[in-house]
């Protein structure tokens, strides 16, 4: 476990779109873990700050424009970094991940044994209610990933990570849409970071299923990454 006088270097990136009837739930979980926690609005319609703006432990910032979840990642790691973390997670605002799987993702950043960490639902005591074609879309997404990066993950398309301060320091997402999982994971390589999975839980629920990514969706990031392979 990371000491409790530590906490306060581990920040939380929360990108948020629209997540006013959840998120509040989602930071009530995390709040007891004591960790810096950075909400980003990517431009929500709805009024995202009152949501959080009496709890000390929170940040909030906000795209005047909705850019998408990889610029909202990159927008809350880069204040992270400025404000001297030395841990930073990655972690949805739909309610579909456990707060505390958290503690075992540090782990092997404390240690030292890795400089990313990454959840995995399908690890052996990992957990997730997926439907069969959800299941079967993120199976195919996984063989998708390690055609343009060249690094094969049991989830490659899970968006709670965990990385030191080297790690926050040399990614650097300009996939603005969900395309920016697979980049994260090029970059993994291209810079040489020890990377590890970690078994982690996804729970779906009727909103997060509503919100999350459709198989229509995901043919839509195999085209953008293979526009970005042609052009790039």
């Amino acid at each position: 476990m990371i000491e409790t006088s530590n906490h306060s270097k581990v920040f939380i990136i929360i990108p948020v779109f629209n997540e006013k009837r959840v998120i509040r739930k989602v930071i009530d979980e995390l709040l007891p873990y004591r960790y810096r926690i950075v909400v980003v609005d990517d431009g929500s319609d709805e009024d995202i700050r009152s949501e959080v703006n009496d709890l000390a432990l929170v940040t909030y910032l906000r795209h005047k424009a909705n850019l998408g979840q990889g610029a909202a990642l990159q927008t809350g790691i880069e204040y992270a970094l400025q404000q001297a973390a030395d841990y930073v997670i990655s972690f949805d605002a739909d309610g579909q991940h456990a707060s505390n799987d958290i503690p075992r993702m540090l782990e092997p950043l404390i240690d030292d044994s890795a400089d990313i960490v990454l959840a995995s639902r399908f690890l052996l005591k990992g957990s997730h209610n997926a439907s069969w074609i959800r299941h079967r879309v993120l199976i195919a997404g996984r063989w998708i990933s390690y055609l343009f990066t060249g690094i094969y993950l049991s989830d490659a398309h899970n968006g709670f990570r965990a990385m030191n301060r080297k790690a926050a320091s040399m990614i650097r997402i300009q996939e603005n849409r969900m395309a920016h999982a697979t980049e994260i994971i090029a970059q993994v390589k291209k810079n040489k970071l020890r990377y590890k999975e970690i078994p982690s839980t996804v729970l779906y629920t009727k909103y997060s299923l509503g919100k999350g990514q459709s198989p229509i969706q995901g043919l839509k990031i195999f085209f953008e990454l293979v526009l970005q392979k042609l052009f790039k």
